[in-house]
């Protein structure tokens, strides 16, 4: 018998055969045939969502994803750069007389 391809499934399928699983409407054999699958595959996915769903349920209530630290040294220095650069291109331009009068 040929082996088949390696198939590369995506995160949807595999939660809802995990979901599935977790129901127990079906017995492993019968959802492994439903969505071929082998039955050692779909146990994996359903430990997995176990797992996962104690720590889903055991994260502090705080937005869903952390606030990057702002480095605010930085970005002061970029802040003065850019106002640098403009006051220097600001005299440049009003040289040429391509920029009237100061706004």
């Amino acid at each position: 018998m040929p082996r088949r391809p390696r198939r590369n499934h995506t995160s949807a399928f595999k939660s809802k055969v995990a979901l599935a699983t977790v129901r127990g409407e079906k017995t492993m054999s019968e959802l492994a045939q439903q969505f071929d699958v082998h039955p050692n595959q779909i146990k994996l996915w359903r430990d997995q969502l176990l797992e996962g769903a104690a720590d889903l349920f055991g994260r502090e209530s705080k937005s869903s994803k952390p606030e990057p630290a702002v480095d605010v040294k930085t970005l002061h220095a970029k802040i003065g750069e850019l106002t640098l650069e403009n006051d220097f291109l600001e005299g440049a331009l009003t040289k040429a007389g391509l920029l009237g009068a100061k706004r």
